[in-house]
């Protein structure tokens, strides 16, 4: 059931506002703030732009999310798979069209805002069933993956080409001998630090004292102290001035206002990489803002998230800023911090924002392999090989749609990676779908209830032939169910009723009508009569307006015991079969309460 979408979500929260909510609201926004500081300079660079779009693209988006967002704590900004699609993205522009990446950024952000929005305001947000959770898996590792090979020239001084694996480690292997040591020092030492910080600090603070909670908020937050000080050494030291790469001029002042360059043709060219960029960051976000509200025994919803995650997007794109969706890690921090409304975002912002007019200069001296240990650091923890073999053990075909993803994704790209993901998931479903599992049943001793026989011991007829479909019957699989049927009828001499068990049909499309009503035809040309049971009972309003069942040769029966006992009654004294010897998955399977 749909139900309309509330214009002001805020209105929910807001006349609940007290003192304390405030106090814990701002607590909250103090330590998500000086996460999102080095985080938000960190993913722009990651994007290929300027650091201050970083956070730009953390202003305004809050703001707009505060007022349409159905969550109570998400975190809207720049987020590291986003931003390494967008890098991607303008990367494989012509290059009369490169020339201005921020341009090309603002584009991107306005086309996804107004595709968001649309899909919005037309209550699309099924469109994130059509992303897998084994090709949002795989997409993510292989993205977390391209983007720690990305920072390798952060970390080693050197410069990289490339936006896959393959050209990425051969642009490494030519400059290997140009590796910048101070560099690499300063680098390893981050990553030793921050792996070392994500790992032990916390349990070492809980063993001085320190609750569950605040150990896990000082260790998020420590990180700022390693920036901190590689910062103030860098500008001691001299470091720039050695040849390590440094942040350089941050501006100060509010984010620019205007409107995204109006090039047709950079418009048409983004059209593609800003709807993949849309349907990814909104997956990201209602997954994190689900898992969040669970927690909170809340809720959100994902039409309403279309349309504030749209929004987010276009401020975003008339403020200077990049492509923007909810964060996992900012949104965890935001909920463990205590926030307990969106204004916590608002409050979030007016501290970037504050950053923006007077903490930037303080960033100049700040190496750029700190900020690319800090993107490393983050994006190995997306990094999940173990899906591989969770997926492998339970369903090869959602293996092969992983593999796919992660492969196409490293070997050729963001854009054309989850392509070939999604399309083979879709394939995949096509395929299993046209091959339905249609089996023989048979009524179970002493009960009214139906089985498979090659799974259990049941009852029989030789003159009835009982069969259940486990799918939704449209043009891809009727023809499976019409060869099936032939089948029995030509190998069954005493076969006088076939009756179809329904219980698992959802949908009946106008081929799969076409189908039976040829099916009736030809049984009732061959002395036999076609009967239904089980039927749904907005399948049958369905049939109801169609001429298949006023010729149908048969009845439609409310069960299927029913039916047998109206055609086969002998069948209810019958003792039961003896079915074929189960394989060892059969036999699991067959276990009482495990399947029909």
């Amino acid at each position: 059931m749909n139900r309309p979408l509330p214009a002001l979500p805020c209105r929910a929260w807001a006349r609940a506002y007290d003192r304390d909510t405030l106090a814990a609201d701002t607590v909250a926004a103090a330590i998500v703030t000086i996460l999102l500081i080095p985080q938000s300079l960190a993913y722009a660079l990651l994007a290929g732009l300027p650091p201050q779009a970083g956070l730009y693209a953390s202003v305004a988006p809050l703001l707009v999310y505060a007022v349409f967002g159905s969550s109570r704590v998400l975190a809207v900004g720049p987020v590291a798979v986003v931003s390494l699609m967008t890098a991607a993205a303008i990367g494989s522009l012509p290059p009369d069209l490169r020339a201005d990446p921020q341009g090309a950024a603002l584009v991107l952000a306005a086309l996804s805002g107004a595709m968001l929005l649309a899909m919005g305001l037309l209550k699309l947000g099924l469109v994130a069933n059509f992303l897998s959770h084994p090709v949002i898996s795989g997409f993510i590792t292989a993205s977390g993956l391209l983007i720690a090979a990305g920072q390798l020239k952060g970390l080693l001084g050197i410069p990289l080409d490339g936006h896959t694996l393959p050209q990425l480690l051969a642009s490494l292997a030519g400059q290997l001998g140009r590796v910048h040591g101070p560099t690499l020092a300063v680098g390893a030492a981050t990553l030793a630090f921050l792996f070392g910080v994500r790992h032990g600090l916390a349990g070492l603070l809980q063993r001085l004292g320190l609750s569950a909670g605040s150990a896990t908020l000082l260790a998020r937050a420590a990180p700022v102290g390693a920036i901190g000080l590689a910062t103030w050494a860098s500008w001691h030291f001299g470091w720039a001035a050695g040849g390590m790469k440094v942040v350089g001029t941050v501006p100060q002042g509010l984010p620019p206002l205007g409107l995204p360059p109006g090039d047709p043709a950079l418009w048409r060219a983004l059209a593609l990489p800003a709807l993949l960029i849309s349907v990814v960051g909104f997956v990201e976000s209602v997954s994190v803002g689900q898992t969040l509200a669970a927690r909170r025994r809340q809720r959100i919803e994902p039409d309403q998230e279309l349309v504030a995650l749209g929004g987010a997007n276009l401020a975003a794109a008339f403020s200077g800023g990049l492509p923007v969706t909810g964060g996992f890690a900012r949104s965890v921090v935001n909920a463990d911090a205590g926030a307990r409304t969106p204004a916590a975002g608002v409050f979030t912002a007016a501290g970037l924002l504050a950053a923006s007019l007077w903490l930037t200069p303080a960033l100049y001296h700040l190496p750029q392999a700190v900020l690319a240990a800090t993107i490393v650091v983050a994006v190995l923890s997306l990094v999940d090989f173990g899906v591989l073999a969770r997926t492998w053990r339970y369903s090869k075909a959602d293996f092969a749609a992983v593999a796919a993803t992660l492969l196409g994704t490293l070997l050729l790209g963001v854009e054309p990676g989850l392509v070939a993901g999604v399309g083979l998931s879709l394939a995949l479903h096509l395929l299993r779908s046209s091959r339905p599992h249609i089996a023989e049943v048979g009524r179970v001793p002493g009960t009214e209830h139906f089985r498979n026989v090659q799974r259990h011991a049941v009852q029989t007829s030789e003159r009835l032939l009982g069969l259940r479909v486990d799918e939704s019957l449209y043009f891809a699989n009727a023809r499976s169910l019409e060869d099936r049927i032939n089948d029995a009828v030509a190998t069954r001499p005493a076969l006088q009723h076939v009756v179809l068990q329904c219980s698992a049909v959802n949908a009946i499309d106008a081929s799969a009508l076409d189908s039976l009503e040829a099916i009736d035809q030809r049984l009732r040309e061959a002395g036999l009569a076609l009967h239904l049971s089980e039927v749904k009972g907005p399948v049958m309003d369905k049939l109801a307006g169609t001429p298949f069942l006023r010729a149908l040769g048969g009845r439609v029966f409310l069960t299927h015991f029913q039916a047998v006992a109206a055609l086969a009654p002998e069948t209810l004294q019958a003792r039961a079969g003896t079915p074929p010897a189960p394989t060892d998955a059969a036999r699991a399977a067959a276990e009482p309460g495990v399947t029909r």
